[in-house]
């Protein structure tokens, strides 16, 4: 698998070239290891990364090690998905959610 196909993870210092300054739109998983749903929801972004990995990118924030980028961006809840393009939220997606929804959800993202 290309590295453009995988899942990436991002923390404070790194989010801004890995999201802000990408190419292509970024799906941000803001999630903590301790959070259910987070971890019920990791396997459909690997799915997501797989087939969609050419066209976005799928980002991973931990809250706990990266409290800044969750402050910055309004995390309040966990899963906290952003659809980001061109370095602007274009979308924002609050707890768990199937992979056809997020499917929809990153439609306005992808190439």
């Amino acid at each position: 698998m290309s590295d453009e196909k995988k899942l990436k993870h991002a923390d404070d210092s790194t989010f801004s070239t890995l999201v802000l300054e990408a190419k292509n739109a970024s799906l941000v998983d803001f999630w903590a290891p301790w959070c259910g749903p987070c971890r019920a929801i990791g396997p459909v972004l690997d799915d997501l990364a797989a087939q969609y990995g050419g066209e976005i990118n799928i980002v991973k924030v931990n809250v706990d090690e990266s409290p800044a980028t969750a402050a910055k961006f309004g995390v309040r809840s966990i899963p906290t998905l952003i659809l980001v393009k061109d370095g602007k939220v274009i979308g924002t997606q609050v707890g768990l959610a199937s992979k056809d929804t997020l499917i929809d959800f990153i439609r306005p993202g992808l190439n």
